[in-house]
């Protein structure tokens, strides 16, 4: 061999060895990247107790959530299901999270052998109904699955799903005695059916429609179903009564859907839904799921499960990994798709729009989530928040302003403020603005001078006479944290005029603040305060507040925290004000009180949305470390593994949006200004991966249940004195290092040049 065949040689060989070495790292680094984290989901926790999750089978921000439907025995069956139960009547393609009012669970289908029954079986009696009891030990629950022993029947019923398609594998005792009933008659709780349809289109495929009335007022839903089996015989009921023909449309249609099972006494169903059209509802399937792999499918499902989780890979005990990822599961189940794979959705004005250039969604209940899971989305789905906005945009042309809690194309009007605003600012100011800006501030502006819920007042930079409207204080807060960020969107615009205008409208809080009592209180038209007044009246509905009380509502002002401590005189009285709330246990006996003013510490009340913000306050009078100690100590009380493992509704994924900004050890306090407050993490190591090769790192030196508070911090390398960090710094990537103690520091995050912005 020459000199240059040996040169050649081992150039060759070095540089094969440096591309094994590459591929080697680059796998490494994938698997890494890439963890098996479903393992850690328990879809159960919250099922129980208050929680209202949703069970079943679903893929992130589905339109489709397949899941059983218990017999509905109250508010705590909101989402269809609670595990107190022991009942199944069937398996339903819609369903919501963690609200406090009940809707959805269209399109019921259930297996069934022996004899035909077309009313719903009892608690006390599953015999001479349709449903089943069933055993917890008999059903399996994971991200994208959901498998349950149908004991009545001998049934197993497994469920998975895509984005608009729910796919069921029903395996019969019996290859003769296999049947499927369709009720398109029941919802649940507060729906009821207006106009149902059913339409049999070959011997494996039927579709039809189920209009409805409830919390949605107009909720209008196609289907498409495709059977792996021949259909041996339809009989059509409406209600009850028998009707002739293979399509009819009535009040409260029902199928009856005879089979022989011939192979592996199975039949499978594929049922495509649609806002738009039975047609559609069917090009879904083809789009989303044309063959009959089930496995295949749930195997899909899940690996989109573990890309979503993988967005945050943490490191903890054991209660905390499971708590983690079980609230990072429930934070992608709303907003949910709202409009077919062809790109077609039928909007709020009940118009069919054909091929929307975005992903259009439904299912926003922004009071909840405006303070902290919007906030979550902008690190960890950076793809969805122009979207969302373009939703929030088209809702606002078709309806005249912004969704305030948006339901399958209806506005249902629930709960306080116009917190869209919020949100749509959040975006722009963080640099999403793939969508019309001058649109978008127009939308904000409009919205925000709507004459409705005390609104008029507002406009006239007056406060809402208590005795004029009832919630006139909760009202009035909300108000100000939306006009506050109409403020921030308007001074970025350049628009001086609207600034100086929101600016005084988002300091309309402080007509509210009694400092004799130093509450917030309802004031009358003639300027007196009501009376009488009792801080801890907590009446629902039918007082000053909404879902709270005044010891509750006194702290609603996440947006302008120090001007709230001016107004108590100095910080040590608002410290000592802010640490009675935690104190002070008694209540008013006999009170109508809310169900949702649940997870007490004091008067603090995890339970609901508007006290989230409340343990941060004290980063801002310089003591972070009472921050941290309460963080723990909420994390102990009300957040477990067991089914009634969440204090209070989930509210579409707020409460475990709380729960992941507070176990990374942050949280936005301020809804739109991009700024993180540091509190006390649970996890020892957070990787954000905002995008690719972008991520932020958070680790907690000898963290642990003792060394809970914060001692001193480092980012990239150098020391970092303040008690909080930038939406800047996650998304640009980097570490940040804190080194945590069993003593509250004396000197992080007291002086006031490292306080919270």
């Amino acid at each position: 061999m020459t000199r240059i065949n040996q040169i050649f040689f081992s150039a060759l060989l070095a540089l094969n060895l440096l591309f094994s070495s590459e591929m080697m790292s680059q796998e490494k680094k994938t698997k890494a990247n890439s963890l098996d984290y479903t393992k850690y989901v328990d879809p159960l926790i919250g099922s129980g107790g208050h929680g209202h999750v949703f069970v079943g089978a679903n893929v992130p921000f589905g339109a489709v959530q397949l899941g059983p439907v218990n017999i509905f025995e109250g508010w705590d069956w909101c989402s269809g299901y609670n595990y107190s139960s022991n009942t199944i009547l069937g398996f339903t393609h819609t369903h919501l999270s963690g609200t406090g009012i009940g809707d959805l669970n269209d399109i019921l289908l259930l297996p069934f052998s022996g004899k035909t029954a077309l009313t719903k079986g009892t608690k006390t009696d599953m015999e001479t109904g349709y449903g089943s009891y069933f055993s917890h030990k008999n059903e399996v629950t994971k991200p994208g699955y959901y498998s349950v022993l149908l004991d009545k029947y001998k049934i197993k019923a497994e469920l998975t799903a895509s984005e608009r398609v729910g796919f069921h594998k029903y395996t019969f005792e019996s290859a003769n005695d296999a049947h499927i009933l369709l009720d398109l008659a029941d919802g649940i709780g507060w729906d009821k059916p207006v106009k149902t349809f059913i339409k049999k289109i070959s011997d494996t495929k039927i579709a039809g429609y189920r209009y409805s009335t409830g919390w949605a007022a107009d909720q209008r839903v196609y289907f498409a179903m495709e059977f792996s089996q021949p259909i041996k015989n339809m009989a059509l009921y409406d209600s009850i009564t028998a009707v002739k023909g293979t399509e009819f449309e009535g009040l409260k249609m029902k199928a009856v859907l005879d089979f022989v099972t011939s192979k592996n006494k199975q039949v499978l169903v594929k049922v495509g839904i649609s806002p738009v059209s039975y047609e559609n509802a069917s090009a879904n399937i083809q789009a989303e799921i044309p063959n009959w792999n089930f496995e295949g499918t749930v195997k899909e499902a899940t690996s989109k499960w573990n890309t979503e989780l993988n967005k945050i890979q943490i490191k903890g005990n054991d209660k905390t990994m499971k708590v983690f990822y079980t609230s990072l599961y429930h934070t992608m189940f709303a907003p949910s798709i709202f409009n077919d794979a062809n790109g077609d959705y039928r909007g709020t004005d009940k118009k069919v729009y054909e091929k929307a250039n975005f992903t259009n969604y439904t299912t926003f209940s922004l009071w909840d989530t405006y303070r902290a899971l919007h906030p979550l989305y902008t690190i960890t789905q950076p793809d969805k928040i122009n979207d969302i906005v373009k939703s929030f945009l088209a809702i606002y042309q078709q309806q005249g302003r912004l969704p305030v809690w948006h339901l399958m194309g209806n506005e249902t009007n629930t709960m306080n403020g116009n917190h869209s605003i919020a949100v749509i600012v959040d975006a722009y100011l963080k640099g999403y603005r793939d969508y019309d800006t001058e649109l978008a501030y127009e939308a904000v502006k409009k919205t925000a001078m709507q004459k409705r819920e005390g609104m008029d007042y507002v406009q006239k930079l007056e406060y809402i006479p208590a005795d004029k409207l009832l919630e006139s204080v909760g009202n009035a807060l909300e108000y100000a944290i939306d006009d506050y960020c109409i403020a921030l969107m308007a001074k970025a615009l350049n628009r001086t005029d609207d600034y100086d205008y929101f600016t005084k409208r988002a300091n309309l809080y402080k007509l509210y603040f009694d400092k004799e009592t130093t509450f917030m209180r309802g004031k009358l038209s003639n300027g007196n305060w009501r009376t009488p007044f009792n801080p801890l009246s907590s009446a629902h509905r039918k007082d000053d507040y909404v879902e709270g009380n005044a010891w509750q509502y006194t702290w609603l002002v996440p947006q302008d925290p120090y001007s709230l401590i001016d107004l108590f005189g100095s910080e040590d009285k608002f410290l000592a004000k802010l640490d009675s709330l935690f104190l002070l246990t008694d209540k008013v006996e006999g009170e109508d009180i809310s169900p949702d003013i649940s997870g007490l510490i004091g008067q603090y009340a995890q339970g609901n949305e508007p006290n989230h913000h409340i343990p941060y306050l004290y980063a801002y009078a310089g003591q972070p470390w009472k921050t941290a100690k309460l963080i723990r100590e909420i994390d102990e009380k009300f957040y477990s593994t067991k089914p009634d493992g969440l204090c209070g509704n989930e509210d579409l994924g707020q409460m475990s949006a709380w729960y992941i900004f507070s176990s990374m050890g942050f949280y936005s306090v301020n809804p739109a200004n991009g700024i993180y407050v540091l509190g006390s993490p649970l996890v020892n190591n957070a990787v954000i991966h905002y995008k690719k090769d972008i991520s932020f790192t958070l680790t907690a030196v000898n963290n642990s249940a003792a060394n809970l508070y914060i001692q001193k911090a480092e980012y990239n390398g150098k020391p970092y004195t303040k008690s909080y960090i930038t939406h800047d710094m996650i998304v640009k990537g980097g570490e940040l290092k804190l080194f945590m103690g069993s003593k509250p520091s004396t000197t992080f995050g007291v002086k006031k040049e490292d306080r919270p912005l």
